[in-house]
């Protein structure tokens, strides 16, 4: 098959060259633009009083709660209270029934009255032997003054018959009165005898009734032994008695009940025991604040704190913090605190959830920047302030921090216009133009 030739028309070969030579030519370089100015936004520092607090959940508890339990086994004889009963301190919550216990008692006070009985028995005792012995001792100076008498006898007697003697031996009288007196002599020193027998005799009676009293003040001692064991054998029976009554600790409020009127309760045995009653003490409630350890070094006993209940309407609540735990929970290193409210109209139940600030610290008249104005290189702080269109980077020291606020402690002026956005873009002596934030 013959080859064909296709020819192209001169005339579109060059209408095609110039048009490429056309596509292909650059325009004219453009003139050079003058270099932009940037904007930034300035604000002058303000003089106000700069807060520093904490915002937390909190939650709410009663001040105080008690589980009541049985100490005594026995049947529940009434139960006065239900759940949201109020009571007082000391109110009869529920009444058990122990019917040994009331026979105990009555032979306890019988053993009691019984040694009431010997106590005044043995006081008789006493009392009578420390009688005989007054009686004895009587006796004892009678014969001594029977003694003393037939010694004199015997003195008289000895000088009658010295006397007699001498008058007989010189045939003055007869010896027949000499033995007369002799005689009586020697009936007086009898006497004398007797008389001493006596007294000794008295003086052994007196030392025997000296021993009664001693035993019977033994007794005695014995007898108010017996009348003490048995009044506390029947204290301790009346301890027991009383714990059939079980009664408020506080005044507050009922918040459970599990036990009805025949049913049989026993003490509890274990952390698993279920309580017959709880009442809580809902006059005053704490608040617990978990706060985080970065904040917790600020928070002092005083501080003022706002509680915010969404569940009771929003109620907000100002208060003020009542203690600290003054150690970090291991936990969650935080730190408990606790503010006391006053809830007398008992809106706040024990349960609810809060939300507590608490103000931690406060400076009056702090010089004010936005956070957002300050740049940090390395250690060193400082704001870019304009001057005369230009930039300044001024060293500042910064206080306090509270939110987007900072506090300038020294090296700004209160009318020196800073930048609050991106200062850390410029550097010293870039030419800006300023717009104020509004």
């Amino acid at each position: 098959m013959p080859r064909v030739t296709r020819r192209v028309p001169w005339m579109f070969v060059a209408v095609s060259v110039a048009t490429l030579f056309a596509g292909c030519r650059e325009d004219a370089p453009p003139r050079s633009a003058a270099p932009s100015i940037p904007e930034v936004t300035v604000a002058l520092p303000e003089r106000r009083t700069l807060e520093l607090s904490t915002a937390q959940p909190g939650r709410i508890e009663a001040f105080e709660h008690a589980p009541l339990f049985a100490k005594i086994a026995g049947y529940v004889d009434a139960v006065r209270v239900d759940i949201g009963d109020v009571v007082k301190k000391d109110d009869v919550l529920v009444r058990l029934a122990v019917p040994e216990l009331l026979d105990e008692r009555h032979e306890k006070e019988a053993l009691v009255v019984q040694a009431d009985a010997e106590v005044r028995q043995a006081d008789s005792a006493v009392a009578a032997s420390r009688a005989a012995a007054e009686t004895v001792e009587a006796r004892i100076a009678e014969a001594d003054a029977g003694l003393m008498r037939a010694k004199a006898d015997v003195e008289r007697w000895k000088s009658e018959h010295d006397r007699i003697k001498e008058l007989a031996d010189k045939g003055a009288i007869t010896r027949k009165l000499e033995e007369e007196t002799l005689n009586a002599l020697r009936a007086a020193g009898a006497a004398v005898d007797e008389a001493a027998a006596r007294s000794r005799s008295t003086r052994t009676a007196f030392q025997e009734a000296r021993a009664r009293i001693g035993t019977a003040e033994a007794d005695k001692v014995a007898a108010e032994a017996r009348h003490k064991v048995a009044r506390a054998v029947l204290d301790r029976v009346e301890t027991m008695l009383g714990y059939t009554e079980i009664r408020a600790p506080f005044a507050g409020t009922i918040t459970r009940r599990s036990v009805d009127t025949g049913h049989f309760v026993q003490p509890a045995s274990g952390a698993a025991s279920t309580p017959l009653l709880e009442v809580a003490r809902t006059d005053t409630v704490r608040i617990f604040v978990d706060v985080p350890e970065l904040e917790a070094a600020r928070v002092d006993v005083g501080d003022p704190a706002e509680v915010r209940v969404q569940a009771a309407g929003t109620e907000v609540v100002h208060a003020a913090v009542t203690r600290t735990s003054g150690a970090l929970l291991a936990s969650n290193h935080s730190l408990r605190v606790e503010i006391d409210v006053p809830n007398t109209d008992r809106r706040l139940r024990s349960g609810m959830y809060a939300t507590v600030v608490i103000r931690l610290e406060e400076h009056a008249e702090a010089l004010v920047i936005p956070a957002s104005a300050v740049v940090r290189d390395g250690k060193a702080t400082f704001c870019c302030v304009v001057r005369d269109g230009a930039v300044e980077r001024r060293p500042v020291e910064v206080g306090m921090r509270s939110g987007g606020s900072v506090e300038v402690l020294s090296g700004l002026d209160e009318d020196a216009p800073i930048v609050i956005k991106q200062p850390e873009l410029l550097h010293d002596g870039q030419a800006v133009r300023t717009v104020v934030a509004p």
